[in-house]
């Protein structure tokens, strides 16, 4: 009777506690979806009213609007470094894998720059997200670059680390002026990965 008991409480403690990761990731979804829209300084009340919970919800799971920034960001470099092999099992091609993951990878920076304004006291604290950021994110994008080299898509010879960092620097600033379009720079940057016929 009592391991029976037992095994009932732990059979209903496991939704509960997937529930509440599936809530916290729609949190984080909807509070990048705003920080992406509106700058990292957006009202909390913005992405309570995106992801139907109370504000009191979002100070309860993150007391602080760094709080809240710091995992928006963890949460987006786990799911960027997800995105690459699943978006390599779905694409058509490893050049087509490769466009959409930098896509991803570009929204994500918007983020990732309202960040440092932020965290600029806290120095140590934001040299180990920046760790982790390269630390999983290299090697998504380096298996991206080799799937799309091997196929023949595009030319070999440029590592994961000089393609991010020049994405990034071409997104630096970008929120700060409608007349330019880091995107559209982003892309152009892409297509010319690609190998063209000819001599």
């Amino acid at each position: 009777m009592n391991d029976s008991d037992d095994t009932t409480g732990q059979t209903s403690a496991r939704p509960r506690r997937a529930d509440a990761r599936r809530n916290q990731e729609t949190l984080l979804d909807a509070a990048a979806a705003v920080f992406a829209a509106s700058g990292v300084e957006a009202p909390v009340r913005d992405i309570a009213a995106r992801a139907g919970v109370g504000t009191a919800t979002i100070y309860r799971h993150f007391p602080t609007r760094a709080d809240l920034i710091v995992a928006v960001y963890r949460h987006q470099v786990e799911a960027c470094a997800e995105a690459g092999p699943a978006l390599l099992g779905d694409c058509p091609s490893p050049y087509a894998a490769l466009t959409r993951w930098i896509d991803l990878f570009v929204d994500f920076l918007v983020t990732k720059h309202g960040l440092a304004a932020v965290l600029q006291p806290d120095n140590t604290a934001f040299d180990a997200l920046h760790r982790y950021f390269v630390d999983r994110l290299v090697p998504v994008c380096t298996q991206l670059l080799d799937a799309a080299a091997a196929s023949g898509e595009i030319r070999p010879g440029l590592t994961a680390y000089q393609l991010m960092r020049g994405i990034g620097n071409l997104c630096i600033g970008a929120g700060n002026d409608p007349r330019y379009d880091a995107r559209q720079l982003v892309e152009t940057l892409v297509a010319g990965l690609r190998r063209t016929e000819g001599p």
